[in-house]
């Protein structure tokens, strides 16, 4: 689907300023896409308008700008933090000569890389065939040609868009309904966990928060947990018993980022129905990034949009070795931990996060047999 860079290929990063104030927090957020797509980030075009450009989204200016920089730095592909209309795509490849990538087609590329699972695969098949279908012009010489005549599929007189579309059609109608297979199958295996009385959580979170990190020291595995956007793409899950009679279900699930592309969003409800499943939610934020508000705001956006956001959620405080915070919890008024500052990469405030687990285990357990304290 995508073309893979080769080791050290150089982009040019593009933000355009139109009056946010994370600008500059979207600037950095982006450099790490980028570097996570595996690009080297060769320059930094930062600039301010009042609306984008019809043509070039940028303007003419800084095309002949952007032109000037390919030379100099050998870059060979530019990537915007915005999303771009099929013809402003088509305009700045045919002007700069460079591969352009918007933040969609970004994200969609790094989960191509990223997915391993045959869901997995399914699931960015699905959201880029479902992206691809809003820009069909792109990239195909043939599209104006009419096919007719005695044998053309087709039919006379339909032109050749007409049948890529009905290609698109049949296939993302063929992926909806193995994905629909494999979320039956999960939803037997969550019918199962529950008539067996255990607690299921589901760990979510900002990408690159550290939840495979507080996974990995929970459950004593060794999924990939690296300093990179979408490190983890989908969903693991592993028993843990944490003391006699209280054992659990923990799934690390993949890592939520603003302005999630709306076809990865569907694309992705059914592994992230993992979480829309679960009794608890365990909420891993960094409390070293100084954009964590944002973050924790984005994360509580993206789980209403998956009917998850009226279930119990445990706040984790999470890296507090990066700033030396103590570790600590706090109660709400019903007496439940719902908040904790630990550290997974230390594992010093950890023992806090498994008194509430058995806590909450406890009280499933009371609740399903109809004793309510």
């Amino acid at each position: 689907m995508f073309d893979r860079p080769q080791v050290g290929e150089k982009a040019i990063l593009v933000n355009i300023d139109f009056g946010d104030i994370y600008h500059e927090d979207n600037t950095i957020e982006l450099s790490l896409l980028i570097n996570s797509a595996g690009f080297e980030v060769a320059e930094k075009i930062i600039s301010k308008r009042k609306h984008p450009d019809a043509k070039y989204f940028v303007g003419s200016g800084k095309i002949e700008e952007i032109k000037l920089l390919k030379e100099t730095l050998e870059a060979s592909t530019i990537v915007f933090n915005h999303d771009l209309s099929p013809s402003q795509e088509r305009n700045i490849e045919k002007a700069t000569g460079l591969r352009v990538y918007d933040r969609t087609a970004l994200i969609l590329y790094i989960f191509s890389l990223r997915a391993k699972s045959y869901e997995g695969k399914l699931q960015v098949e699905l959201a880029h065939l479902d992206h691809l279908a809003t820009r069909l012009t792109k990239g195909w010489s043939h599209l104006e040609r009419q096919k007719g005549g005695i044998g053309v599929r087709g039919g006379p007189g339909e032109k050749q868009i007409e049948l890529d579309r009905r290609m698109l059609r049949a296939r993302i109608k063929q992926l909806k309904e193995k994905l629909e297979k494999l979320k039956k199958q999960r939803n037997m295996q969550r019918r199962a966990r529950r008539r067996s009385n255990t607690l299921s959580v589901s760990i979510v979170g900002y990408t690159n928060a550290g939840k495979s990190s507080l996974f990995n020291h929970l459950t004593h595995e060794n999924i990939l947990a690296e300093n990179k956007l979408f490190a983890t793409l989908e969903t693991t899950s592993r028993k843990l018993f944490i003391e006699p009679h209280h054992s659990l279900v923990v799934s690390d699930t993949v890592g939520f980022i603003k302005d999630l592309p709306t076809t990865l969003v569907e694309a992705f409800k059914s592994t992230l129905e993992e979480a829309t499943g679960a009794d608890l939610l365990i909420h891993v934020v960094d409390v070293s990034n100084p954009n964590r508000n944002d973050q924790i705001e984005q994360v509580n956006k993206i789980l209403k949009e998956i009917n998850a956001d009226k279930l119990p959620q445990i706040v984790i405080i999470n890296q507090i070795d990066k700033i030396k915070l103590n570790p600590d919890f706090d109660r709400d008024d019903y007496g439940n931990i719902t908040r904790i500052q630990l550290s997974a990469k230390t594992g010093d405030g950890i023992e806090f996060l498994k008194q509430a687990l058995v806590e909450y285990n406890q009280k499933l357990i009371n609740e399903r047999n109809g004793q309510y304290v």
